[in-house]
């Protein structure tokens, strides 16, 4: 009788095993196909920033409620416990340490090659969107080598030779009002691709390359009068094109920045830090809702550091007391060394539970996207 409970007992063990993870369609068993990455940075965004827009939603649910795996990100650089986009940006784009301030290179110069880089040479398809210039810090480390991030021209020369398909952003002067006269924007539709200096232009592109200098210097906040539903607006036409661009199935590599969270930590403004995080929060409610319509897609969502020492502090010390209303205090205007959130969904998302070096993401997005 014995004998006999213990070989049901291993049967039944062995039934709910494959029943729980024997399917490997779940990616619990088995690596999970995945073709398609929308990569997902709130500049500057730390957990207080989330909790903030939270709060202030009045605790409805958001987007990036809706993650399936939760981790946190440590983003020292290679010099400096506090690093800067630069870096932190390298790192998140090439797996690779370097010093605060070098964009693309390791400590001593040498050009790292980022997973955007990678897909493009396999010939997915590839795309920038962000809130920012286009030659900024955090954009400029997925295409750009160069010892210093201030050194825009020459940013902006690499990223009209970088044969990204599409990409948009403000910063149109370091393309067409540069010093060696040389107009970018005129090299850039004279290879094919859609030139566009607002972004309204743009609404009857459907595929093929697009180039989007939509300010000539860095977008204003929303709070002066940049349209609140441009980077959903814009992640979703570049989600479109890349997608019609597809014929092939190889898919593509997409990085989308909330760039202004870190310009409000900057400045101390928690408005803005409220507005900017929705804003990003939309974005990343547009690349859920893409990945739960076309399987194979993951989306990856963290900050490259957090800027501003936000603390959300009540108005009254006294927390016996009923609600005496929650303030914004900042204990810098610059970055701070604490570690980042990171929320992940759709095909792999199980592979972004846990902590991890800034380093570690782009490796774990590689052995998804390429299998290396």
């Amino acid at each position: 009788m014995r004998k006999f409970i213990a070989a049901l007992s291993l049967v039944l063990i062995t039934a709910l095993w494959s029943a729980s993870y024997g399917q490997c369609g779940s990616g619990c068993c088995a690596t999970p196909k995945v073709d398609k990455i929308i990569y997902m940075i709130g500049d500057g965004m730390g957990v207080a920033h989330v909790t903030a827009y939270m709060l202030e939603n009045g605790y409805r649910p958001i987007n990036l409620d809706r993650a399936q795996t939760v981790g946190l990100v440590k983003t020292h650089s290679a010099n400096n416990r506090v690093t800067d986009s630069a870096a932190a940006g390298t790192a998140l784009a090439t797996g690779h340490k370097t010093n605060n301030s070098v964009l693309g290179q390791d400590p001593d110069g040498n050009p790292l090659e980022s997973i955007m880089a990678k897909a493009g040479k396999r010939g997915m398809g590839t795309g920038i969107v962000v809130t920012s210039y286009l030659t900024d810090a955090t954009p400029g480390a997925f295409y750009a080598h160069v010892g210093y991030r201030g050194e825009h021209e020459k940013i902006a020369a690499q990223l009209a030779e970088s044969g990204i398909d599409v990409f948009m952003g403000g910063g149109a002067h370091s393309f067409n009002e540069r010093k060696d006269g040389v107009d970018l924007t005129e090299k850039l539709a004279a290879d094919g691709y859609h030139v566009v200096f607002d972004f309204n232009d743009l609404s009857g592109v459907t595929d093929g390359r697009a180039a989007g200098f939509l300010t000539r210097e860095p977008m204003p906040y929303i709070t002066d009068g940049r349209d609140e539903n441009y980077l959903a607006d814009a992640t979703a036409k570049t989600l479109e094109i890349l997608t019609n661009n597809d014929k092939d199935g190889k898919g593509f590599f997409i990085m989308v920045e909330g760039s202004q969270i870190d310009w409000a930590g900057h400045g101390n403004s928690y408005e803005n830090i409220i507005t900017e995080t929705k804003d990003f929060d939309d974005a990343v409610g547009v690349a859920f809702d893409y990945a739960d319509s076309h399987p194979g897609t993951l989306v990856v969502v963290l900050a490259d550091h957090e800027t501003g020492g936000l603390s959300l502090v009540p108005g009254d010390p006294d927390f016996t007391k009923a609600e005496s209303g929650i303030s914004g205090a900042f204990s810098t205007g610059g970055h701070t060394a604490i570690m980042i959130p990171m929320f992940a969904y759709g095909a792999g998302a199980e592979k972004f539970t846990g902590v991890f070096d800034n380093t570690d993401i782009p490796k774990i997005m590689e052995s998804l996207l390429f299998g290396e």
